[in-house]
């Protein structure tokens, strides 16, 4: 069922000739992003409307209205399950101990007596949240969205979720329950890129926002490149992916369910074995067939992905060279199940997030360990990180210099303004200090400086 590449014996390429060893998805957004530029566009003419009929076209659905009713959001969390309550309380509350930590404080750092810099942090004004409804419902994506936000201080969070035919055009009433939980009375019908056009434009019913987040399928993310440069996005996400770096040590039972159990995702979704241990890539491989038997979702997502190009088990000579590998592959979700997995796991450069060790399953991030599970995808982790505070924050510098600070530094200012051949910059500083001709005669810096 899943294909296996063999690295042992020859030395490793480096860089990209490693990547194009590796298996990924195809995921072309560039060709998406065509099919939705009118869809965007028709948006930005038409509001509400243009939303209404694309719910129609796409959901099955024809709405009264986009945005949903306080009442739908009462009623829903009203009639939600007490247990599944419970669990999304649990996962707010170990959420928001996370990412509370992160954070940041204004800083003044005293360059010279007289001048300084100070970074404040400042927090985005309006954000637009997309929470999927597709194949599965994602009500703990609203939590990993919802809670950074909040608790970076963004002052507005609307959140869009497609609209569904089952329960009469409004968002799955377990994606509105969490909206309620979290305080979010703002929510809009909307799916794919429909959504994300009327958080980039605005419309009759939605103020325009300043940055779109949230995972999505291929339209959502060609949508987010399609607006990047008119709002913020926090990335073009792609298949979800799972890599596992495993030796002897580890349980093929675990391993083979926690790839089955990214698997389920989607027929695009990514498993990835690498280990220096046949015997435990045997054992995999003996052990998915019971447990993909004794599960849903088979023939339309989990067979499909663990047969699929972007998926495979990856022989390698040992740990050091599965580093390596992981390394290259830049995996949303890594697994370490090897000896002294901590120690292992330190070593790693490239992942959106790491799971050390037999009791730290993906499964446990995606819910309730208190980590964001908005993660990059696509080797992305190799330069971006997983949604937090920080995301929604900007860095703002203030600088403040007294006249003598500043005339200390004038000439190495004026130096390099003429060095760079842009004698106003220079012209700036001089007109501080008696102009142009004054500096001529041979300005210095005040005496003592």
């Amino acid at each position: 069922m899943i294909s296996r590449i063999d690295l042992r014996g020859d030395a490793l390429p480096e860089g990209t000739a490693l990547r194009d060893l590796l298996p990924r998805a195809e995921f072309d957004v560039a060709a998406a992003l065509e099919k939705v530029r009118p869809i965007c566009e028709d948006v930005h003419h038409r509001g509400d409307a243009a939303l209404i009929d694309f719910a129609e076209r796409f959901d099955g659905v024809r709405l009264d209205q986009v945005r949903v009713p306080a009442a739908a959001l009462t009623r829903a969390l009203e009639e939600l399950d007490p247990a599944v309550r419970a669990a999304l309380e649990e996962s707010i509350r170990r959420a928001r101990i996370v990412h509370r930590a992160q954070r940041r404080d204004t800083h003044t750092t005293q360059v010279v007596p007289g001048g300084a810099v100070t970074e404040k942090w400042v927090p985005v004004q309006r954000v637009g949240l997309y929470a999927p409804g597709g194949r599965s419902v994602y009500p703990s994506s609203v939590i990993m969205n919802v809670v950074p936000a909040q608790e970076a201080g963004v002052e507005s969070v609307a959140l869009a979720s497609p609209a569904q035919a089952e329960f009469n055009g409004l968002p799955h009433p377990t994606i509105l329950a969490a909206c309620a939980l979290l305080g979010v009375d703002e929510v809009y019908a909307a799916g794919g890129a429909t959504a994300v056009a009327m958080f980039a434009y605005g419309t009759e019913s939605c103020a325009p926002a300043d940055m779109v987040t949230g995972p999505g399928n291929i339209w959502v993310a060609a949508a987010k490149r399609y607006f990047t440069g008119k709002i913020g996005i926090d990335a073009e996400a792609g298949p979800t992916e799972i890599a596992v770096l495993a030796d002897d040590t580890a349980d093929p039972v675990h391993v083979a369910s926690d790839l089955i159990s990214q698997a389920e995702h989607d027929p695009l979704a990514a498993a990835v074995l690498v280990t220096d241990s046949v015997e435990l890539a045997d054992a995999v491989e003996k052990e998915l067939e019971p447990q993909i038997a004794a599960t849903r979702h088979v023939d339309d997502r989990i067979v499909p992905a663990l047969s699929g190009k972007q998926s495979a088990i990856v022989l390698v000579d040992g740990v050091d060279e599965g580093l390596r590998v992981v390394d290259a592959y830049g995996a949303e979700h890594l697994e370490i199940q090897t000896a002294d997995a901590a120690a292992v796991a330190d070593r790693v450069r490239n992942a959106g997030a790491i799971f050390i060790g037999p009791w730290a399953p993906v499964s446990l991030g995606d819910y309730a360990a208190g980590s964001n599970h908005v993660l990059p995808t696509g080797g992305c982790a190799c330069h971006s990180s997983g949604l937090s505070v920080q995301s929604f924050l900007r860095g703002i510098h203030i600088v403040d210099y007294t006249k003598d600070a500043l005339a200390e530094v004038a000439h190495h200012v004026v130096t390099l303004a003429e060095a760079e051949d842009l004698p106003a910059h220079g012209a700036a500083i001089k007109a501080r200090f008696g102009g142009a001709e004054q500096w001529a005669r041979g300005w210095k810096v005040p005496e003592g400086k």
